[in-house]
C-alpha cells in the first residue's frame, strides 16, 4: 500500500477517536465503490453546469458522514470549493431567531479549497481572485506591472470587479455582494486590514443589524434568516467566476430537522429543502452540489419526516424497480446499507497495515486473527443490530495499540472474547455517564 505518513496519522488518530478522517479516506473506502463512482459522475455533471441535490440515508453509524467526507475529497480533486455544516437546534434552514443566519455563517467559516482543505478559505479565494483581476487589467490595459498605488490602475481594477460581478445581477443580493467586494478590494490595495475584516464579516453573515453594517461598511442590507439562501446562490456563482468548478455543500445531522417539535417550523424547513431541490433540478443556477445526511426516520416518517411533506415525498420516492441487487444510484436518495462482515474484514486488514506503517513496526495480526476478532465482537447479544463499523474499527485499533506497545503480548490474549466483553462493558458505562 502506497500511503503518505500524514495520511496514516490522520486515519489512525481519527478512527481511534471515533471520527471520520479528513485525509486519506480513499484508503479505507470499503463497500462503497458504486456510491463513490456515482458521486464522482455527478460532480463531473455539476462541473459542466448542472446543479444536483443528493440525500444519503442510513441508520446511525452506516457511513453517512464517511460518504460526505469522501464527496469532499473527490470534489477537491475536481477543483470545487467545499463547505459543511451540522444541523442543530440553533442552526436550521428556516428560522426567525438567527438559526438560518447561524447556519450560513457556519458554512462560510468552513469553506475549504483544494489548497486550504481545513476551512476558513473565504479570504484566500477573494485574494486569489483579486490578484487574477489585477493581472488581467495589467495585460489588457498595457500597464507595466501590478501597481495598487496607481489610482488609475486601482480604479480600472475596481471597475473590472464590478463588471464581472454584474454578470450575476439576475440573482438577488448580487449588487450588495459586489459593493462589499469593492470594499474588500479597497482594503486590499491600501493595506486597511480593518476594512477587509469588516467586509469578510458581512460576507460571512456576522452582522446582526442593518444599522451596524451601514455604519461600519456603508451597505444597508445584511445577510439574515430571510435572504441567506439567495446569498448562497450568489456565492456559488462567484466561485464559478473565480475559476472553481462550483460549490459543494454537505449538510449533516438532518435528524435535527426531524426533531423540531413545532410542526409549522419543521414544515418551513422542509419547504426550504423543496425550494433548493426545485432550483437545482430546474437549472435556476449552475455549479451547486448539495447533500443531506439523515436517518430513515428523517426521510420516511409520514408524520414528521420528509415524506410528511407531499411535494417532497413525490420527488424522493424510491424507484419502484430498485432491489437490493439492482440499485438506481442516480435517484436523489442513496440508501446506505450496513457493511457486510466480509467488507469489515477487508477494512480491518487495511487498518492493520496502516497502523503498522504509522508506528513503524512489522505486522503481527494475521487474517485468521481478524476473523476471530470479528466473530467475537458480533457474537455478543444484540451486536448485529447495535454494533456500528466505527465502533468495530475503534475497538480493533485499541487492540493494535496494545500489541504495538507490548510486543511480547500474544494476539489471542488481546482479542479474546473476555477482553472484548470488558471493553464493551466500559463503553456501555461511559455512554451512560455521557448521556446524562
Amino acid at each position: 500500500m502506497k500511503i503518505k505518513k500524514r495520511e496514516t496519522s490522520a486515519i489512525i488518530e481519527a478512527l481511534n477517536g471515533g471520527l471520520v478522517p479528513r485525509r486519506g479516506i480513499q484508503h479505507i473506502m470499503v463497500g462503497r465503490t458504486k456510491e463513490a463512482k456515482q458521486v464522482m459522475t455527478e460532480l463531473e455533471q455539476v462541473k459542466e453546469g448542472s446543479s444536483i441535490v443528493k440525500f444519503f440515508i442510513g441508520d446511525f453509524g452506516s457511513g453517512k458522514s464517511f460518504i460526505q467526507a469522501l464527496t469532499k475529497q473527490y470534489a477537491h480533486t475536481l477543483n470545487f470549493v467545499v463547505t459543511t455544516a451540522d444541523f442543530a437546534p440553533g442552526k436550521r434552514l428556516y428560522g426567525n431567531d438567527g438559526q438560518s443566519q447561524a447556519l450560513y455563517t457556519e458554512l462560510m467559516k468552513n469553506l475549504a479549497t483544494p489548497t486550504s482543505p481545513e476551512g476558513g478559505a473565504l479570504s484566500v479565494v477573494i485574494d486569489m481572485w483579486i490578484t487574477s483581476v489585477q493581472q488581467y487589467v495589467q495585460d489588457e490595459k498595457g500597464y507595466s506591472g501590478i501597481d495598487p498605488a496607481n489610482m488609475n490602475f486601482s480604479r480600472e481594477v475596481e471597475n473590472e470587479i464590478t463588471k464581472r460581478i454584474s454578470s450575476m445581477d439576475e440573482l438577488p443580493g448580487a449588487y450588495d455582494f459586489s459593493r462589499v467586494l469593492s470594499k474588500y478590494y479597497q482594503g486590499f490595495v491600501t493595506g486597511d486590514s480593518d476594512l477587509q475584516r469588516k467586509a469578510l464579516r458581512w460576507m460571512r453573515g456576522e452582522y446582526g443589524t442593518k444599522m451596524e453594517a451601514n455604519r461600519e461598511i456603508g451597505v444597508r442590507d445584511i445577510i439574515n434568516d430571510q435572504n441567506y439562501y439567495s446569498y448562497l446562490k450568489v456565492l456559488t456563482s462567484f466561485m464559478r467566476e473565480v475559476g472553481y468548478a462550483g460549490l459543494v455543500v454537505n449538510f449533516d445531522e438532518a435528524i435535527n430537522l426531524y426533531k423540531i417539535n413545532h410542526s409549522q417550523a419543521r414544515e418551513k424547513n422542509y419547504e426550504t429543502i423543496l425550494s433548493m431541490f426545485n432550483d437545482c433540478l430546474q437549472g435556476t443556477f449552475e455549479g451547486l452540489y448539495l447533500t443531506f445526511a439523515g436517518t430513515q426516520e428523517f426521510l420516511q416518517d409520514e408524520r414528521k419526516g420528509l415524506y410528511s411533506y407531499g411535494a417532497l415525498k413525490r420527488r424522493l420516492i424510491t424507484n419502484p424497480y430498485e432491489t437490493a441487487e439492482y440499485r438506481d444510484l442516480s435517484q436523489p436518495v442513496i440508501t446506505l446499507a450496513p457493511l457486510k462482515h466480509e467488507e469489515i474484514f477487508v477494512l480491518l486488514q487495511t487498518i492493520t497495515t496502516i497502523h503498522a506503517k504509522f508506528h513503524n513496526y512489522e505486522e503481527k495480526v494475521s487474517d485468521e486473527d481478524i476473523k476471530v476478532f470479528i466473530q467475537n465482537i458480533y457474537s455478543m447479544p444484540g451486536a448485529e443490530e447495535y454494533t456500528k463499523v466505527g465502533h468495530v474499527a475503534r475497538q480493533f485499533i485499541s487492540g493494535l495499540n496494545i500489541l504495538e506497545q507490548n510486543p511480547e503480548a500474544p494476539v489471542s490474549a488481546v482479542f479474546d472474547q473476555e477482553s472484548l466483553e470488558n471493553n464493551e462493558s466500559k463503553d456501555a458505562l461511559m455512554s451512560r455517564f455521557s448521556s446524562t
